[in-house]
């Protein structure tokens, strides 16, 4: 009895491959500690303990189903993996934030305030308040809308590696749905590009319904965009630069509501000397960046 006991002893050390498919993934996924980690191949064959050949082979597969993102800085968990730990209580907690500040902005300005969030490549609509005016606008809550077309989406997008949304939309032609949608991948990081120099306001004027214009900005956690808030009416000249700083405060107050790490002293000190008070000659500056063709 004793020498099986050894012999057990001698075993136990030892590690065994896990024979599943579905264990190696386990173990992968739960090798990222939360929804923002961001590991490289090495340290997640480490965590693992899976040989570095396995993990690669298993997180390439991963990728093209959506569990993992893979981009310029590494891996991190992806769509499918995110909302299975979210689930719906991460959006009843960003509905739950934005509810006040969408009535707000509907009341002061008469435009349908929406709530959205990517999902793939597209925004799904989490709230949508816009009293007579939003029988004019096709979108409903729950509804889904290509990301590209609408400002919220963009804004979205904007916060993203360029990899990821090259992984998004790996056509080089997008499908229209006005005449003035964006239709070439190359036109749109174009786009997102500008959206970033405006600090995240994004702007579209009858891409995704004719006739109505729309800005956006993206409520954001320490990591990553979660959901964007935007405006949306008739086109009007000037109209949308008269509101976007109304837009970027709520998506501010709401990420900030969310993530109370956001609003530290260091990035208060950067927020005051690089002008984040949204004044008139910051917004001036970043709307300048604007293409003509917008409003």
């Amino acid at each position: 009895m004793s020498e099986s006991h050894h012999e057990h002893a001698s075993r136990a050390p030892k590690r065994e491959l896990p024979a599943s498919m579905v264990e190696r993934m386990t173990l992968i996924l739960d090798a990222f500690d939360d929804l923002s980690s961001r590991l490289t191949l090495e340290e997640v064959a480490c965590r693992t303990r899976l040989p570095r050949s396995t993990v690669h082979r298993i997180l390439d597969q991963m990728v093209r189903l959506d569990w993992i993102d893979h981009a310029s800085f590494g891996y991190c968990l992806g769509r499918r993996a995110k909302s299975m730990g979210e689930g719906d209580s991460g959006h009843i907690r960003v509905r739950e934030a934005a509810a006040p500040l969408l009535h707000e902005l509907h009341m002061t300005t008469g435009m349908v305030a929406h709530l959205s969030v990517l999902d793939g490549p597209d925004c799904v609509y989490l709230d949508k308040i816009g009293g007579q005016l939003a029988a004019a606008l096709p979108s409903r809550v729950g509804g889904r809308v290509p990301a590209y077309a609408t400002a919220g989406g963009k804004a979205l997008l904007a916060g993203l590696e360029p990899e990821q949304v090259d992984a998004l939309y790996p056509g080089p032609q997008l499908p229209a749905r006005t005449e003035r949608t964006i239709t070439d991948l190359a036109t749109l990081h174009l786009e997102l590009n500008r959206i970033r120099r405006r600090h995240g306001l994004a702007f579209e004027t009858g891409e995704a319904t004719a006739e109505m214009s729309c800005v956006g900005a993206a409520v954001r956690s320490p990591a990553s965009p979660v959901a964007a808030i935007s405006l949306c009416g008739p086109t009007r000249p000037g109209h949308l630069e008269r509101i976007a700083p109304l837009v970027a405060d709520a998506v501010r107050t709401i990420s900030r509501a969310l993530y109370p790490e956001l609003d530290t002293p260091r990035r208060n000190r950067a927020a005051r000397t690089s002008g984040a008070s949204w004044s008139p000659q910051v917004m001036e500056r970043m709307l300048a960046t604007q293409s003509n063709g917008w409003i």
